[in-house]
């Protein structure tokens, strides 16, 4: 060996970010930072939350070096920009200065550990201008811990700085919340990330196709360390220039050109092709999940280009011909069918995740997907049924009833008589009865196949007052909210009227189910006091009477 080879340091490390104008994708973060330390109105806390690898961390050192900054003479003072030319930002960077303190919450979660933080709060910072904690993960601290914490955290002294950070801020207390100005870092766009990593590509001297960076940003999710971490394993992988084939079978990713191939034989009904296509998927290694995904994604593309035909000219995450292929077959296909399309999948997203066979379930989503293209849409059917025209024979769903007309005898001698009409046998209607009582609104109800609402009136409605068209009641506490409403509404459409239904402080009769179980109890009374089964009781002492039922 000619030469000692240096420990390598991952892309996560090298390239994290060392001053506010290296902080990628959260602008009004850095805005107000920036403004603040140039006005000097720096809050004594700080909540730093957001999804992992966004760079809460990072801006916690990023704010830390600001506040300590001293410049190469150890004379300036706060600053938002550059910090590389001072000793004491240089020590806090590489997490050496006595007067910065990272605790990682998530092992030291109990009140001693916090102890410890404010018993150092009451002296001064040995070098540095602030003494600054930063506590990551800080949801992960016990109730006791943040109790601890709460009064220094609301009058700390004027030379300490708390940073927080934290991943699940609704655990976070609301009294810890209140005492601290709070910012939320936002997922990195693919755009910016995609960026972010040709640099990075160019700095090291790596080639990458443009497509194999926009995949890589996607699998991100937001994440720029998650990004870093797989363009690490590409950069390994390639051993020169990274290529979208290497980086989707490295990540389990599905073609994206055969993944529109797929859907697009699945929308326009081909069966063979497009379970052909699933097989080439899976002897290719790609995980099932992952091309359902992109089918929805893909599918989500085609939706916004019919609705949207100009957002082919948008920032999209396909290459230009892929766009092409994308307006072409959305010009192809109805909104109806594209928002088919997205709920099979979507429902089928979940049944693959949890299938003991995701390849199985795959396949079984993409023949649902078949014959559901090969449905008509119903815009089409009530077209056809409108232009259908009606036949003379038999009765058109439409035609109004005619009664049958008998013809009177015609008297010798004379012209035939006019037609007599018999109309035809009265039935009652809804509109027509009466409603006097409870008993007649739970029947009405039942009528209509209202059997819940009917039975609710039973057991919980007291009846104060009924006149036709206007009914007040009472109601028990366990009664639904809505129920008055329900009441209302239904009464109203099944009897054809207008129903007012009021709810009153007056008691009211009893419920129609009290009623019923008074009425019961009366008749087992009246049992109770026939001879018979007196005389039954006196010879069997121990016997009892559990019910009664009424005989025919």
């Amino acid at each position: 060996m000619s030469e000692k080879q240096l420990p390598y340091r991952v892309l996560a490390r090298k390239y994290r970010p060392r001053n506010f104008d290296e902080l990628i994708g959260q602008d009004a973060l850095v805005r107000t930072l920036t403004n603040a330390i140039q006005s000097g109105r720096v809050a004594h806390a700080f909540m730093l939350t957001g999804v992992r690898g966004v760079g809460k961390t990072t801006t916690a050192r990023i704010i830390a070096k600001a506040l300590n900054y001293t410049g190469p003479d150890g004379k300036a003072g706060p600053t938002a920009g550059p910090t590389d030319d001072c000793q004491l930002c240089r020590a806090i960077a590489e997490d050496r200065h006595p007067d910065v303190m990272e605790m990682d919450a998530a092992t030291r979660t109990g009140v001693d550990d916090i102890r410890e933080i404010l018993d150092g709060v009451r002296y001064a910072p040995s070098e540095a201008r602030y003494k600054v904690y930063i506590i990551d993960e800080v949801h992960m601290l016990s109730k006791q811990a943040f109790n601890a914490l709460l009064k220094t955290l609301e009058e700390p002294p004027e030379h300490v700085k708390f940073i927080f950070a934290t991943t699940e801020i609704r655990k976070v207390p609301v009294t810890v919340l209140s005492r601290c100005q709070r910012f939320d870092l936002r997922r990195v766009d693919e755009e910016t990330l995609s960026m972010h990593y040709r640099k990075i590509c160019g700095l090291e001297k790596v080639g990458a196709e443009d497509e194999a960076i926009s995949m890589i940003a996607r699998a991100a999710d937001g994440s720029v360390r998650d990004g870093l971490s797989l363009l690490d394993q590409a950069i390994a992988l390639a051993n020169g220039e990274i290529t979208a084939a290497q980086v989707g079978a490295m990540l389990g990713l599905a073609d994206r050109a055969k993944s529109m191939d797929l859907l697009e034989r699945a929308l326009t009904g081909d069966m063979p092709g497009a379970l052909a296509l699933m097989e080439d998927f899976h002897r290719n290694g790609a995980d099932p999940a992952v091309v359902i995904q992109d089918l929805l994604d893909l599918t989500h593309v085609l939706t916004r280009l019919r609705a949207v035909p100009e957002a082919g000219e948008m920032k999209q995450s396909l290459s230009a011909d892929m766009i092409r292929r994308a307006k072409d077959l959305a010009g192809k296909l109805s909104m109806p069918t594209l928002g088919k399309s997205w709920q099979l999948l979507l429902k089928g997203l979940g049944e693959v995740n949890i299938a003991p066979s995701p390849q199985t379930a795959a396949e079984m989503v993409i023949i649902r997907l078949v014959y559901a293209a090969d449905l008509p849409d119903p815009a089409d059917l009530i077209k056809k049924l409108k232009d259908q025209p009606v036949s003379n024979q038999g009765a058109s769903p439409s035609s109004s009833y005619a009664p049958p007309r008998e013809t009177a005898p015609m008297a010798r001698g004379s012209a035939a008589a006019a037609p007599v009409q018999v109309s035809a046998p009265h039935t009652e209607t809804y509109s027509e009865r009466a409603v006097h009582s409870l008993e007649d609104i739970v029947a009405l109800l039942q009528e209509g196949n209202e059997y819940l609402l009917a039975g609710q009136v039973a057991q919980f409605v007291h009846l104060v007052k009924l006149e036709q068209g206007k009914l007040e009641i009472n109601l028990e506490p366990e009664a639904p909210l809505r129920l008055s409403q329900d009441i209302s509404q239904r009464l109203s459409a099944l009897s054809g009227r207008r129903w007012m239904v009021s709810v009153s402080g007056a008691k009211g009769a009893p419920t129609l189910a009290q009623q019923e179980k008074a009425r019961q109890q009366k008749e087992f009374e009246d049992v109770l006091k026939l001879p018979a089964i007196r005389d039954i009781l006196e010879v069997f002492p121990d016997a009892k009477i559990t019910g009664v039922k009424n005989k025919g």
